[in-house]
């Protein structure tokens, strides 16, 4: 048994991927060093190698956790969703809160893509961005199904990269809205 197999060595790898999700989200990918997430976690220093292999690892440990804490809201929100039909801003409201966050500030919405965009930068995170992916889509299928407008795959993605791109042509705007601007262009793209 290794000492990373122990109940002690789980909780201390489990707060360092937590401290690196935390630090993801509130500082993007350059937030996540050794120093740093030992710090926040409140271990050594010497934790961070001993149970990651490298920083790339920890990194991928760290976007995985904050990718399934994300699935798990959206997840939550699902099972509070009764099956009838809905109104087209109820649920391009929906729909924002799984692309875009809950926390609908500029810095926490850019934050959020830049772990999108950085991945082509990080091919050692693609294949947990993919599996993801597919669960995010089929959680938002079945939030459009619930709602009385089932989608597919084709237009169900059409409806992700009209977002996504209202998103970033956003984020260089004088005056940033990009939930603003993502709510027009999907409202009218429903309606």
């Amino acid at each position: 048994m290794t000492a990373a197999s122990t109940p002690k060595g789980e909780r201390r790898r489990a707060a360092l991927i937590e401290a690196a999700a935390e630090l993801l989200v509130e500082g993007g990918f350059d937030a996540i060093r050794h120093r740093a997430v030992a710090e926040r976690a409140g271990l050594p220093l010497a934790s961070t190698t001993y149970y990651f292999d490298s920083l790339d690892d920890l990194v991928t440990a760290a976007v995985e956790y904050r990718g399934r804490f994300e699935l798990d809201q959206g997840r939550e929100q699902l099972d509070k969703l009764s099956t009838e039909p809905r109104g087209v801003d109820t649920l391009v409201e929906m729909v924002l809160d799984q692309l875009l966050g809950e926390d609908t500030a500029y810095e926490a919405v850019l934050l959020r893509y830049e772990r999108l965009v950085t991945t082509g930068r990080r091919p050692y995170l693609r294949p947990v961005m993919r599996a993801m992916q597919v669960e995010f889509h089929a959680l938002l299928a079945e939030i459009f199904a619930r709602s009385g407008k089932p989608i597919d795959g084709k237009r169900l993605a059409q409806l992700i990269a009209l977002v996504d791109g209202a998103v970033v042509n956003a984020f260089i705007e004088v005056d940033p809205d990009p939930r603003g601007v993502a709510r027009a262009m999907l409202r009218e793209a429903l309606a």
